[in-house]
């Protein structure tokens, strides 16, 4: 390395302009793939907004609208983007969830195709017990 070459403003060794060029050239080659990546493809596609709860995002907190995959298999990104959807952090955190959920119920031998996805205990009360009783006392 010559002796004029730059710093490291704290460590002051001498930084390796070529290794430099690199890294910045693998950035944005990233970069590029990215924006062709299924992500960039949906958020060209769909406004903005959460699919579940209906939250508008805009550049400044972009970061945090995800893309789900509807059938949950990552690599089934069709072109008309037909099996994604747009989703904040917690809503697509949610989704998952209940299909972990029902995986395990299914493993587990319940059935919940009833309940969509969820478990569903047998009901007990009934509100109309005593309302033979309240209409005779006229």
């Amino acid at each position: 390395m010559p002796k004029d070459a730059p710093r490291h403003g704290r460590t002051g060794q001498t930084i390796d302009s070529n290794k430099l060029d690199r890294v910045v050239a693998d950035a944005r080659r990233a970069m590029d793939d990215r924006a062709a990546g299924y992500r960039e493809q949906a958020l060209k596609l769909y406004p903005w907004v959460c699919g579940r709860c209906a939250r508008e995002f805009d550049r400044s907190n972009l970061r945090e609208l995800t893309v789900h995959h509807k059938d949950m298999d990552h690599d089934n990104n069709p072109p008309d983007g037909s099996n994604w959807e747009l989703l904040c952090l917690y809503c697509h955190d949610n989704e998952h969830q209940k299909y972990e959920e029902h995986i395990a119920a299914v493993a587990a031998g319940r059935d919940t195709s009833v309940t969509g996805g969820r478990t569903a205990a047998p009901s007990t009360h009934n509100p109309f017990a005593g309302l033979a009783d309240l209409l005779k006392k006229d």
